[in-house]
C-alpha cells in the first residue's frame, strides 16, 4: 500500500496540517462500467408462455416423485437431480415428504430397499437425508470395510461409488472418523484416475475435487451441472427442460432486480465520491444471490445489497483511507446514530455517512410496514459493532500492534461481517425472522461463531500477502505465526484445521431437531459457501480475475440454451 499526500482540503478539524499522509490501496475499478444498469424486458407473451410450460413440467415431475414412493432408489435419483439442476425450491413440500418417508423406512425401520449394498446407492441416501438435516448414522458404511477398518479394496475401481461417497463426507460432524477416512481414501484415489477417466465421469471428478457439492453454491453448481446431467443418455428430458426453463426466467428476474440496484448506486456516485474504495455492486450483488436466489426472497436481497455496497465502502473507509483522528470521529457518529452528527465529520466521510442514515430509514419503513420494527434495533447494534471492531483494527494498524492469535480473533471474527450479513439478510424474510430468532443470533450460536470463522481464516489466507504488501493491520497468519513462532506454511496448516473444524460445527449445527426455522439456517450456510467459493484461490471480491467474472456471466449474462 502506497502512503500517498491528500489535500488538506477535503478534511475538517486538522486545519494545522497542509498535507495528510494516507494509505491508499489502489484496489482495481470495477470492470462492469454500466453493463447491467439497462435491462430490456421480455415480451409478455413470450414471458407467460415459458411460465405455462413451467407450471406444465412441474406437474409431471410430482406425478414422478408420487409414483417411486415405494421405489427408494429411483426417488433418490430423481432428488439428486432436482437439487443438483437448481429447481429444488420447486417441490420443497414434495422432497421433503420423500425423504421423511424414505427416512423411516430405510432408517428408523432398517427396511433395505434396492441398491442397499452397492456404495453409490448408500452414499446417495445418506448424503440426501444428511443433506436434508437428517441424522443418520455413518455406520451404514462398515458394510464397506475390512476387519482393519480399512476399505476394501474392490471399491477402487468403483469410481461412481467412491465420488459419491467423496460427495457424502463433506456432510461430516465431529466424531466421525470413518468418514474423515473415508474423505482421504476417495480423494488420494479419485485424485490418481481422473485422468484415465471418459466424459462426463472424467468432468465430474474434477469438478468435485475443487468445488465439492456441499459446499458450493446452489445456482452455481446448477450451470455446471446442466451439461453434465444432459449427457447422460438416461436424463429425464422433463426435469432438464423444466431446470432450463426455470433458470431462464428466475435470470431475467434477477437481471431486473440488479438494474433497479445499478440505477441507485449510480445515483450515489460513491465510485466519485469514494475513489479510493473498492466499487464491487456487481459482485456484492453475486454474493448476495448466493445467500439466496429464489423470487420469494427479492426484497430481502434488495435490502442486504444496498446496507452491502454501503458497509463495503466503509470498511475501506477504515482500512485503506481514513486517518485515525477521522475514524474516531465517524466510529462516534456510527454510535450516535443521529443527522446531526453530519457536522461533526470530514467532508469526505459525509455521503457515506447520510447514505448509511437514507438506506436505514428506507429499511425501517418497510419493516414498519410490516410490523417488523422491532428488527431494527437488531440491525443498527449489529452495524455499531461491526464499526468498532473496524477501529479496533485501525488502532492496531496505527500502532503497529500485532496482538496474540487469540486476541487478534476476538476482533476479526466480528470484522469477519458474517453476524452482520447474517442479521441483514434476515430483515426482508417474512414471519419467520422473529424477534426470538434475532435474539438466537444475538447469543452467538456456534454456527454463527463457525460461519464468523470460515469467513475470517478464509479471507487471511487468501488476502494475507497483499494486505502485508500495503502495509494492513496484522492478518490472523501474522499473529499465529509470531505468537507460536512457527512459518507461515505452518500457520496455513493450522488454519486448514480450522477450517474442516468449522465446517464440521456447521453440520452439526444444521442438523435436525432445529433451533430456529430452516431457512434461517440456510442463510449461515449459504453465507459460508458464499466465501469457499469467492476465496477459494484468491480474493476474488477484491481481485475480479476470470474465475469470478466467469461466475457472474453464468447467472447475470448466459442464458440456457433451452
Amino acid at each position: 500500500m502506497e502512503n500517498q499526500k491528500m489535500p488538506i482540503s477535503s478534511v475538517s478539524n486538522l486545519k494545522d496540517l497542509n498535507m495528510i499522509s494516507r494509505p491508499v490501496a489502489n484496489f482495481p475499478p470495477s470492470i462492469w462500467g454500466d453493463r447491467f444498469i439497462n435491462y430490456a424486458c421480455e415480451d409478455e407473451n413470450d414471458q407467460a408462455q415459458k411460465e405455462k410450460q413451467v407450471e406444465e413440467l412441474k406437474e409431471l415431475v410430482r406425478r414422478e416423485l408420487a409414483i417411486t414412493v415405494d421405489k427408494p432408489l429411483q426417488q433418490l435419483n430423481i432428488i439428486d437431480a432436482t437439487q443438483r439442476l437448481g429447481i429444488a425450491y420447486l417441490f420443497e413440500n414434495e422432497i421433503e415428504e420423500s425423504l421423511e418417508h424414505i427416512y423411516l423406512h430405510t432408517y428408523v425401520e432398517n427396511t433395505c430397499f434396492e441398491g442397499s449394498d452397492d456404495l453409490y446407492s448408500v452414499a446417495l441416501w445418506f448424503r440426501l437425508l444428511r443433506q436434508n438435516d437428517y441424522r443418520v448414522s455413518c455406520d451404514v458404511f462398515n458394510k464397506f470395510r475390512d476387519n482393519e477398518g480399512n476399505f476394501k479394496n474392490n471399491l477402487m475401481e468403483d469410481t461412481k461409488g467412491l465420488l459419491e461417497l467423496y460427495e457424502a463426507t463433506h456432510l461430516s460432524v465431529h466424531g466421525e472418523e470413518m468418514l474423515d477416512d473415508a474423505l482421504e481414501f476417495t480423494k488420494t484415489r479419485l485424485e490418481s484416475v481422473v485422468s484415465h477417466l471418459n466424459y462426463p465421469l472424467a468432468e465430474q471428478v474434477r469438478h468435485a475435487l475443487y468445488q465439492p457439492l456441499h459446499k458450493g453454491l446452489p445456482r452455481l453448481e446448477a450451470v455446471y451441472f446442466f451439461r453434465i446431467y444432459e449427457a447422460h443418455a438416461s436424463h429425464n428430458k422433463a426435469l432438464l427442460k423444466l431446470a432450463k426453463l426455470d433458470f431462464n426466467l428466475l435470470q431475467s428476474f434477477h437481471k431486473k432486480e440488479l438494474s433497479d440496484i445499478a440505477r441507485w448506486w449510480k445515483s450515489l456516485d460513491f465510485a466519485a465520491k469514494f475513489p479510493f474504495a473498492r466499487d464491487r455492486l456487481v459482485e456484492g450483488y453475486f454474493w448476495v444471490l448466493g445467500v439466496y436466489f429464489e423470487p420469494q426472497y427479492s426484497l430481502a436481497r434488495k435490502i442486504i445489497i444496498k446496507v452491502f455496497t454501503m458497509i463495503s465502502t466503509i470498511d475501506d473507509i477504515y482500512d485503506a483511507y481514513g486517518t485515525l483522528d477521522e475514524l474516531e470521529l465517524f466510529t462516534k457518529a456510527m454510535q450516535r446514530w443521529d443527522v446531526g452528527s453530519l457536522d461533526q465529520l470530514p467532508e469526505y466521510m459525509k455521503p457515506c455517512y447520510k447514505s448509511i442514515l437514507d438506506v436505514y430509514n428506507e429499511i425501517e419503513v418497510e419493516m414498519d410496514n410490516q410490523g417488523s420494527l422491532f428488527r431494527m434495533h437488531y440491525a443498527k447494534e449489529v452495524m455499531k459493532k461491526l464499526v468498532e471492531g473496524y477501529m479496533d483494527e485501525a488502532k492496531w494498524c496505527h500502532e503497529k500492534y500485532v496482538p496474540t492469535f487469540q486476541e487478534y480473533m476476538s476482533v476479526a471474527l466480528v470484522t469477519s461481517g458474517y453476524t452482520f450479513l447474517t442479521t441483514i439478510s434476515y430483515l426482508g424474510m417474512g414471519e419467520i425472522a422473529s424477534k426470538e430468532a434475532f435474539d438466537w443470533l444475538f447469543s452467538h450460536p456456534p454456527v454463527i461463531e463457525a460461519s464468523e470463522s470460515v469467513g475470517r481464516l478464509m479471507d487471511d489466507t487468501r488476502s494475507h500477502k497483499f494486505e502485508q504488501e500495503r502495509g494492513h493491520v496484522a492478518s490472523g497468519i501474522e499473529c499465529y505465526m509470531k505468537q507460536y513462532g512457527v512459518t507461515e506454511e505452518e500457520a496455513r496448516d493450522e488454519f486448514r484445521k480450522r477450517l474442516v473444524k468449522a465446517w464440521k460445527d456447521i453440520n452439526e449445527e444444521c442438523l435436525r431437531p432445529y433451533r430456529v426455522p430452516k431457512p434461517l439456517l440456510m442463510r449461515i450456510l449459504n453465507l459460508t459457501r458464499v466465501i469457499d467459493v469467492i476465496y477459494k484461490n484468491e480474493d476474488g471480491y477484491t481481485h475480479v480475475k476470470k474465475a469470478m467474472k466467469d461466475n457472474i456471466a453464468s447467472l447475470l449474462i448466459d442464458p440456457m440454451i433451452v
